[in-house]
């Protein structure tokens, strides 16, 4: 790849849930230029077929490559799962694919997990079973409880949280018999972290809560660094980019960036 290394990072999603990857992101690496994309016209992607998320995903990796991006990072589980191989095969050359699945299996693997683990997620993810697959193909030790949650993204999505609608949902999942033994559980969609102190405290704090979004920054920070790729100063202002505009997105980036952010509305299919 012939990149520039203060070309931008490019992120993507369906909605407000990869904002927290791409915070993760600026708080690791602060003078990277980040370009994120909230498919909004389309969330959640946790109900849709994997044909139509491929199609969103290529579309969306499209338009970021033409923004020049060194980097596009895949926000999204449902996308990382039914999109990543066809997303690797499509950019190819021109710009490197990294998913938020990958990097947690590997930091399990890393850690010698042979524990049991959980993990929540849409029904895309959960259905295609890749946490099973993968963490099992690394760490053959683990035991590893999938529950999809699919009442999660649209609850965090309308702002339904710290309150009585979500502490009954979150009681409803967490409390499946399947996490009874669990020793650390996974938040398998990029949303989930908006909610993550309830989850702690639902456990206890006795189950190791494992947030993709710090895990792929880092993995992000590691790649970078290995290709000598990181931006020594950031010369341009972030962008946030959705397919339809909406106040809750508007609102929540700039409750997470600290100050007003730079949106803009671009129609995939116009």
């Amino acid at each position: 790849m012939n990149l520039e290394a203060g070309a931008p990072i490019g992120i993507f999603d369906s909605g407000i849930g990869g904002l927290t990857v791409a915070h993760a992101i600026k708080e690791l690496l602060p003078d990277e230029q980040l370009i994120y994309f909230g498919d909004t016209a389309h969330l959640p992607y946790g109900d849709k077929s994997t044909a139509a998320i491929q199609a969103y995903s290529v579309k969306i990796a499209d338009f970021l490559i033409r923004k020049g991006c060194k980097v596009i990072v895949v926000a999204c589980n449902s996308a990382s799962a039914s999109a990543n191989e066809l997303l690797k095969e499509y950019t190819a050359s021109r710009a490197k694919v990294i998913n938020v699945i990958d990097p947690i299996v590997d930091e399990l693997a890393q850690n010698g997990s042979t524990g049991q683990v959980g993990v929540i997620g849409t029904r895309r993810t959960i259905d295609s079973r890749v946490y099973s697959k993968k963490v099992l193909s690394r760490s053959p030790g683990c035991q590893v409880h999938e529950l999809a949650a699919p009442l999660l993204v649209p609850m965090i999505e309308e702002g339904f949280l710290h309150n009585k609608v979500s502490q009954d949902i979150l009681q409803n999942y967490l409390g499946d018999k399947i996490f009874d033994n669990i020793s650390s559980l996974v938040l398998g969609c990029t949303h989930y972290p908006l909610i993550g102190e309830e989850i702690r405290r639902f456990f206890d704090n006795r189950v190791k809560i494992i947030n993709s979004s710090q895990v792929t920054a880092r993995a992000l920070a590691t790649y970078l660094k290995e290709q000598s790729m990181l931006a020594s100063t950031q010369e341009r202002n972030d962008i946030f980019y959705v397919s339809d505009y909406t106040l809750t997105f508007e609102h929540q980036a700039k409750r997470f960036f600290g100050e007003p952010v730079v949106l803009k509305e671009y129609r995939l299919w116009e």
